[in-house]
């Protein structure tokens, strides 16, 4: 699993090698001093039209920083002895993003006494569901132990708290969860409630924590579909919250709960009361919450995908034509809301009888949704009896028969889910960051190869919010000369999947979509050839 932190501000150390092309920034300074040291070449070229200053941009030679290791809260500089632990846990790769365990900040609280031979250190992962966690605390055990002057080493096992990306902008019920993953179909009757609720079960059975919210009013699901000790949800009298039932340690949330059955009512009030159910709920702290989207693409869909920071959405289809159809609208709007889906389950594709495999609904609707959005997983459900009645039974299939066929797919499917919610959050925890030794914004949009670099004040100028820019008239509010040359960001957070908040020293909070800032002047990126050492 991938840290959530940008690489830039690891604790640990990067190497630098001599095959690397050197990379040269465009920087706007009106007057620079240049050290002839640093400096071997200057390149010059027109900013913009608008500016019509002249752009330096010095070659300037990167250099490799010293490696240190994080003990407790405090980084020190690492000795050899440091250095051939680090050296031994970087053999040990990520499969998921190809990077070694130590480039990603997993490991923690190192302690050495050399004298004795022994090592202890902490693997600290993203999320206690991690699939792989056993093979690295193997592998770290064995890497360290082959050093020649090592007797004894201790690994320990942990996993980040709980926390979304950007916490301060929630209610106060979402600010403990780490991701949230809507399973939709947009059209009823597929089988999108048992997915959802077979997925919630297998994540918890790999170690998260869990909760599951039916967002369906109209026609609640999850009553059926589980059957927890306490049936009714129960108000916190004091701070005005909504205490989650349980089932076999998932929390529950359903509008079948309150003790309405079903909803008789007009949309609004539909989206208010699931705005109330899902962000006054005490969730505590979860790694994964997986919410139940109703059917369609109307007034309560767009509610929760803009109340609800979702980290990914998995979409459920069967194999007719129609059902394909109506699926493609759903797209189309995690599409627009940039809500990354990752995953699409085709449900109800065969069963075999007679040493043959039958398909009595066709075949390809779920191959057609990956091929045509690119979604990079897909996975087959079988028609099966136990699967249709565990779902009316009260306990779901993956707990009642967790060694079978269903629930081997379902395991396959929450490997997945856990591994595309961790490379999402790494994509936006490091899409836009600001680097002092450049004096340049980094820009590297999820989903996207290409990174480019934009001066700071280039980005403020462009703010296209209502107090630099007249809403009515359109005039720019904001003139050229009110934004310092050398102005630099004090704070840059991530805005869901598709913006980040810009906080200047004046105070204000810029927010910055990522196709706003695709459109932006860029800086000059020039790369020359390194010389061979």
């Amino acid at each position: 699993m991938q840290v959530l932190q940008a690489p830039s501000s690891s604790p640990y150390f990067s190497i630098q090698t001599s095959k690397a092309p050197q990379r040269t920034w465009g920087l706007l300074p009106s007057s620079v001093s240049v050290n002839s040291s640093l400096f071997s070449t200057f390149h010059f070229s027109l900013h913009s039209q608008r500016d019509q200053h002249l752009l330096w941009t010095p070659h300037k030679r990167v250099t490799t920083r010293a490696a240190s290791v994080e003990v407790g809260d405090s980084s020190v500089s690492t000795g050899t002895a440091e250095d051939d632990v680090l050296k031994a846990l970087s053999q040990i790769i990520d499969p998921d993003f190809g990077t070694d365990i130590v480039t990603c900040g997993f490991v923690k609280d190192l302690l050495i006494d050399k004298a004795l031979g022994e090592v202890s250190f902490r693997l600290e992962l993203t999320t206690p569901a991690c699939p792989i966690k056993d093979v690295f605390e193997q592998k770290a055990n064995e890497v360290v132990a082959m050093l020649p002057w090592v007797k004894n080493v201790k690994v320990t096992m942990s996993a980040q708290p709980a926390r979304p990306i950007y916490a301060e902008q929630l209610p106060a019920g979402l600010q403990t969860i780490s991701n949230i993953v809507a399973v939709s179909s947009c059209k009823g009757g597929v089988g999108k409630s048992t997915v959802a609720v077979n997925l919630a079960y297998t994540l918890a059975d790999m170690g998260a924590r869990v909760g599951l919210f039916d967002a369906d009013v109209y026609g609640p699901s999850l009553p059926t579909m589980v059957s927890p000790e306490n049936r009714l949800l129960v108000m916190n009298p004091e701070k005005k919250t909504i205490i989650p039932t349980e089932y076999l340690g998932v929390k529950l949330i359903s509008f079948g709960f309150a003790g309405q059955g079903r909803a008789i009512m007009r949309g609004p009030m539909v989206s208010g009361v699931i705005n109330q159910l899902l962000t006054t709920t005490e969730w505590g702290e979860l790694d994964y919450l997986i919410i139940d989207m109703p059917p369609g693409t109307g007034d309560i869909q767009l509610t929760l995908c803009q109340v609800v920071p979702l980290t990914a959405a998995v979409i459920v289809t069967t194999p007719q034509k129609l059902s394909f159809i109506d699926v493609a609208k759903g797209v189309r709007m995690f599409s627009k809301l940039k809500v990354p889906c990752v995953a699409v389950v085709e449900n109800m594709c065969h069963f075999d009888a007679d040493g043959k495999r039958y398909y009595p609904f066709g075949r390809g609707s779920g191959s057609q949704v990956v091929q045509q959005f690119g979604i990079p997983h897909l996975f087959d459900l079988p028609i099966r009896p136990t699967l249709s009645a565990s779902g009316d039974s009260g306990m779901p299939e993956v707990v009642a028969d967790p060694q079978g066929e269903v629930s081997k797919i379902f395991q396959n499917l929450g490997v997945c889910v856990v591994q595309q919610c961790a490379k999402i959050r790494q994509q936006v925890s490091t899409a836009v960051t600001y680097d002092k030794s450049i004096k340049a914004i980094k820009v590297k949009v999820p989903d996207s190869k290409e990174e480019f670099f934009l001066h700071p004040a280039t980005v403020r100028r462009n703010d296209r919010s209502a107090q630099s820019v007249d809403e009515w008239t359109g005039e720019q509010k904001l003139q050229y000369g009110d934004v310092p040359e050398d102005i630099e960001p004090e704070e840059i957070r991530p805005m869901g999947n598709y913006a980040v908040s810009i906080t200047w020293p004046d105070g204000f909070s810029q927010i910055a979509p990522y196709d706003q800032l695709q459109m932006i002047e860029r800086l000059v990126d020039v790369f020359e050839p390194s010389v061979q050492a």
